[in-house]
């Protein structure tokens, strides 16, 4: 996937009016506080998902989701033209979100105390998610290899021969950016096969891999990982759809589909139809200008995060992220424990993810949320440099 260089950042809406939202991001805290934390973004809907949702509201179409409200189709679309993935249509079930997606495959194919494996530092509802399935989090960290962080593919391996059923994956990697390559995620099918075991790949940022990084849905890393592999994903990280509720869940081989199709009528229920509308509307061909635009913006600002800490708090650590807004920042050599965000929001009235949430991995780290205005980022950056230097 390419970008033409003529294409111009999106810009995030003003402050002013982002105030007037009243999403977890814009009611968690008062007015002065910058909100960097939750992963929603400040930029407007892209137009063909405003329009559908605008003449849903005029026609008084907010009635139960059909059976098939267009998912299938525009997914197995999209995944086409931005991933080079094809995906029957047929092997596609759509739920509420994704970690409903996750819970709902984790408890069709484990027995209760199965252990699954995760790799932190990260995204904190795996842990619960997984507890909520009846499985027992079995964590494996992420390896730091010459600047890169990568799955421990030993220690998975390990952990599949004592005994764990699963793997749930994050791919793109959810909160360093990373996109696992193809060798280790074909690597990770070839260990699950081995050994009896499952991957279910959360792929919420796919639609956010930066031009130029080789992304590989896990199910298309070889034709092993399509017959133990799960993939869950959605249009809400992209598009900023998540309270509109839309996931789908989509499988390569009979046996994984059998094992989708054979869930409860209810998950599928679950499906928002404003939701299954607005994604309808987000694969679509004419919202690709929109998330060219965006992938513009967020290149340049994490790219400018990079240059604010080396300027102003030099000594954080921050490799830039392959995809998604959420940039990774360890501030340990600040001498602020382990949670420095809880000092950055009571002292520089700056809300970040706090690290150790991601695990024992996140100790002494932060999550940004890039997804903003490049003035609002620089003014974070600027108020928690000015707590430095006291």
């Amino acid at each position: 996937m390419t970008i033409a260089a003529s294409t111009a950042a999106l810009q995030a809406l003003p402050l002013e009016q982002l105030r007037r939202r009243t999403s977890t991001k814009w009611r968690s805290y008062p007015d002065d506080v910058l909100p960097l934390f939750v992963a929603e973004t400040d930029f407007p809907l892209a137009d063909p998902i405003t329009e559908r949702l605008r003449a849903a509201i005029e026609l008084g179409d907010t009635g139960y989701t059909p059976p098939d409200p267009g998912l299938r189709d525009a997914f197995a679309a999209f995944a086409q033209r931005r991933f080079g993935w094809s995906v029957q249509p047929a092997r596609i079930r759509s739920t509420c979100d994704v970690m409903m997606g996750v819970v709902e495959i984790l408890r069709a194919v484990l027995t209760p105390g199965d252990r699954v494996i995760v790799a932190p530092p990260v995204y904190p509802p795996f842990f619960d998610c997984v507890e909520e399935a009846g499985g027992v989090v079995e964590r494996v960290p992420l390896l730091d290899v010459d600047g890169s962080w990568i799955l421990d593919l030993e220690g998975i391996e390990r952990a599949l021969a004592d005994g764990a059923r699963a793997v749930l994956l994050c791919n793109p990697h959810n909160p360093t950016g990373t996109v696992h390559s193809r060798a280790v995620l074909a690597r990770l099918a070839e260990l699950a096969a081995a050994h009896g075991a499952v991957v279910v790949s959360d792929e919420i940022h796919a639609p956010l891999v930066q031009p130029g990084v080789d992304y590989t849905p896990f199910l298309a890393a070889s034709p092993l990982a399509g017959e133990v592999g799960y993939t869950v994903t959605s249009a809400s990280k992209a598009y900023n759809l998540a309270g509109l509720k839309c996931a789908v869940m989509v499988t390569a081989s009979e046996q994984t589909a059998a094992v989708v199709h054979a869930l409860p009528p209810e998950v599928e229920w679950r499906t928002g139809l404003f939701g299954a509308m607005a994604a309808v509307a987000a694969w679509d061909p004419a919202s690709d200008a929109w998330l060219d635009a965006l992938l513009v913006a967020l290149d340049e600002n994490r790219r400018l995060l990079g240059r604010l800490l080396a300027e102003h708090i030099p000594g954080a650590r921050y490799r830039l992220p392959d995809a998604g807004y959420l940039a990774w920042v360890d501030l340990s050599h600040l001498g602020w424990g382990d949670d420095p965000a809880g000092r950055i929001l009571r002292e520089a009235r700056v809300a970040l993810n706090r690290g150790p949430t991601f695990g024992d991995e996140g100790n002494g780290h932060v999550r940004i949320n890039l997804g903003c205005a490049p003035e609002v980022l620089t003014e974070a950056v600027l108020r928690i440099a000015a707590l430095v230097q006291r």
